[in-house]
């Protein structure tokens, strides 16, 4: 039985699987990441889950797990395997893959090989998934944009996602779209996760509707009952993200754009108004179709778990 470790680390929660040489999931589990205690209680917390998941597989299997891979939040140097930064988990420059192959070679036989480990960006993981196995499958190019907390995206090529010179491509969300709109995190005005994403609208509906607890799923659903306070956030929101993507397809000539996260949940509530603003926008750029992502929330374990795969191709090509 031939099996890798995924782990999909998040600003709150991780999820982690044994994923087989199928991509099936073999076993699924979730914790949260207790980034209230620090970057280096996350550290930790990632390293003991990976080593339980071992543990289990030993169990389970009766074999060693072939490599693991790992999605983090932030900057990320894929070829070095380190963290370079999350403003969300704290930390700066941290040597996750080196510290995982040594906690997962514990208790392995002496003379045995370090188990191989693969790092990778979050959005670009999850990215890499919807375009092997999930909504771009066969899609020469793509566009992966989850929208949720933020929005990022992973710019897909063939069986590959691109990620840029510093490891900082695809970061569609701070592309200003409204240049008198309000403060971003990054230290621009008007960026599109500041007016388009989950937790963006999620803040307009709150304030449009007098409830402080008001999601983006609160205002999806007022604006399939008519409420026209609801209909005017949405409406504000839906072009927002199109002039974003507008941008995005004018630069990278996507064939298909996927949408993924927690704002895409609405269903047609968000593609069917998306797509005519999109069409309307666009002038010389060829139209590329406008799909829901496919995996849900295991995108991110699954592409840690191709990330494990390829690396061990890798090594057998260079043998």
């Amino acid at each position: 039985m031939r099996y890798v470790i995924a782990l999909d680390v998040g600003g709150t929660g991780m999820k982690a699987a044994l994923i087989g040489s199928g991509n099936e999931l073999l076993h699924e589990a979730r914790r949260a990441t207790g980034r209230e205690r620090g970057p280096d209680a996350v550290v930790e917390a990632i390293l003991d889950f990976a080593a339980e998941l071992r543990t289990l597989g030993l169990e389970r299997y009766g074999t060693e797990p072939s490599a693991a891979g790992v999605a983090v939040p932030g900057i990320v140097d894929d070829a070095q395997g380190v963290a370079v930064f999350s403003a969300n988990l704290g930390w700066r420059d941290v040597p996750l893959r080196a510290l995982l192959s040594e906690r997962l070679g514990r208790g392995r036989p002496a003379g045995a090989p370090p188990l191989p480990v693969a790092l990778g960006h979050d959005v670009r993981t999850g990215g890499l998934a919807e375009g092997r196995i999930g909504a771009g499958e066969g899609v020469d190019r793509y566009l992966f944009l989850p929208l949720g907390t933020g929005i990022a995206g992973a710019i897909g090529i063939g069986d590959t996602v691109e990620p840029g010179a510093h490891g900082s491509a695809g970061e569609i969300g701070h592309i200003v779209v409204r240049p008198d709109g309000p403060p971003c995190g990054c230290g621009q005005r008007g960026c599109l996760e500041r007016l388009a994403s989950a937790s963006a609208v999620g803040e307009a509906w709150a304030a449009a509707s007098g409830d402080p607890e008001a999601t983006a799923a609160d205002a999806a659903k007022a604006v399939e009952s008519g409420d026209p306070r609801a209909v005017k956030v949405w409406a504000d929101a839906i072009d927002a993200l199109a002039t974003g993507l507008v941008t995005g397809i004018t630069l990278l000539d996507p064939r298909t754009l996927i949408i993924g996260g927690g704002l895409a949940e609405a269903g047609d509530t968000l593609f069917v108004p998306l797509r005519e603003a999109v069409r309307e926008k666009v002038t010389f750029q060829p139209l590329p179709a406008i799909v829901p992502a496919a995996l849900g929330d295991a995108a991110g374990c699954l592409g840690a778990g191709l990330l494990a795969w390829d690396l061990l191709s890798a090594e057998v090509a260079s043998r």
